[in-house]
């Protein structure tokens, strides 16, 4: 019996401004020798990051395709398709919706380029998808100058050490097959395509030793220092309770956004498409931000986690309450807990270094989970304060010296070997 032809399929797409200049990237791999098979690169215009992300996977898949004759039967295609897109993943895996409707056309025309046994997905660190997105770079930068992509002026296959191209598939046993006489193919019916409608591919070929750096997006990180996890720390838009200056944490009334805080998460939501970079969304489970996360991701095309961890304190028989309220009622009690993040509020709340234990496990857990990546914490005060005082080795009552207002951003970048970076904090421009 023949065995299936197998590949790897990695493939990235960009938007400089979400929506703004996109491209996008993809690369096809053979699994055992890790040779590249073929490429594909091409500048989209006015695009979001998802819909990049979606051209690059179909261009993936069709010049997979193009490879082997005979794809469309049964048995005589495998493929791994790894992406760092997890909306894309998740999508196309079946696990999550489609709601945005510029993504259902794209992931429908992409379910119909192979027999969905054919194919699976996998979502993988950006910095594990550096060939793909040194593509979508290159596209992008070629239609800044007005031109599309070529293969002859690609340096993307210099970022990638093979050999983990190949962790997890199945051994393939017969003949490889030509590669490069498939390759040739791929190229072909490529390139005999419309380029703005499938941008362009190429086999894989020997490339000088000098490397180019796609430019620098938002808050990403040099290269030499390696791609960090970046949390943007997003407090919620206002409630009523906000311009009073009352207690307002995760034991009290739940209070939904006010007019004002309602405009405020719209202009968030404004600001940080223009600046393209956000790839996933989690948010506290309490409704204000909830609210706030979802004006966000409607303007992203993102979906919205929940993440317990992320809830502000929970401030006991303060809730509801000012300050002064709280020093007429509960003063010796107040005077503790400005005193010693030890101390807990009235009525069995909690103390500011409960929170933090709770917040360094959920930091650490997200910081696992989105390693490489850029992601939006929709979150409260005490959480956005204390992660920006772990980040600094500040002591407990430097949460005390922070101003946050409500809808400011603040960002922090978690490095693979420990090291932390306070990137942003308080910035309110985009309500100005």
């Amino acid at each position: 019996m023949t065995q299936p032809r197998q590949f790897v399929i990695e493939a990235d797409g960009g938007s400089r401004g979400n929506p703004g200049p996109a491209g996008y990237g993809a690369v096809v791999i053979d699994p055992v020798t890790g040779e590249t098979l073929a490429e594909a690169a091409e500048y989209i215009g006015v695009a979001t990051n998802n819909v990049a992300e979606y051209k690059g996977l179909i261009a993936g898949l069709k010049a997979a395709k193009a490879l082997v004759p005979d794809a469309s039967a049964d048995g005589a295609l495998q493929v791994r398709v790894r992406m760092d897109s997890k909306l894309v993943v998740e999508q196309m895996s079946g696990r999550w919706k489609i709601k945005h409707p510029d993504m259902k056309p794209l992931a429908a025309e992409a379910a119909r380029i192979l027999p969905a046994s054919a194919v699976t997905y996998e979502w993988i660190p950006r910095e594990k998808n550096k060939h793909a997105d040194r593509l979508a770079n290159e596209a992008m930068d070629a239609g800044k100058r007005g031109k599309q992509w070529e293969p002859s002026s690609s340096t993307a296959a210099l970022d990638t050490p093979r050999p983990s191209a190949t962790a997890g598939l199945p051994p393939v046993s017969g003949p490889p097959g030509d590669a490069a006489a498939g390759a040739a193919r791929a190229r072909a019916a490529l390139s005999s395509r419309p380029g703005a409608a499938t941008g362009t591919a190429s086999a894989a070929a020997p490339t000088p030793t000098a490397s180019s750096t796609a430019p620098q997006v938002g808050w990403a990180a040099a290269p030499d220092l390696g791609v960090p996890a970046t949390f943007v720390l997003l407090r919620h838009g206002e409630t009523a309770l906000t311009p009073e200056k009352r207690f307002s944490g995760s034991g009290g009334s739940d209070p939904e956004l006010s007019a004002t805080g309602r405009h405020q998460a719209e202009r968030i939501a404004q600001s940080l498409a223009a600046r393209g970079t956000i790839e996933e969304i989690v948010s506290s489970p309490l409704r204000r931000c909830r609210e706030t996360a979802a004006a966000v991701a409607a303007r992203l095309g993102l979906e919205v986690r929940i993440e317990d961890g992320l809830r502000e304190t929970d401030f006991g028989a303060w809730e509801g309450l000012t300050f002064a309220e709280v020093r007429e009622r509960y003063g010796p009690d107040l005077d503790a807990w400005l005193a010693s993040a030890k101390a807990a509020p009235t009525g069995g709340g909690e103390s500011f270094a409960e929170v933090a234990r709770r917040v360094a496990a959920t930091r650490d857990r997200l910081t696992a989970r989105y390693a490489g990546r850029t992601v939006l914490l929709v979150t409260h005060v005490t959480p956005i304060k204390t992660l920006v005082r772990l980040a600094l080795g500040a002591p407990p009552e430097a949460m005390f010296r922070m101003e946050l207002s409500a809808a400011s951003v603040s960002a922090v970048a978690y490095y693979s070997d420990g090291n932390v970076s306070l990137r942003l904090l308080n910035d309110t421009s985009h309500l100005r």
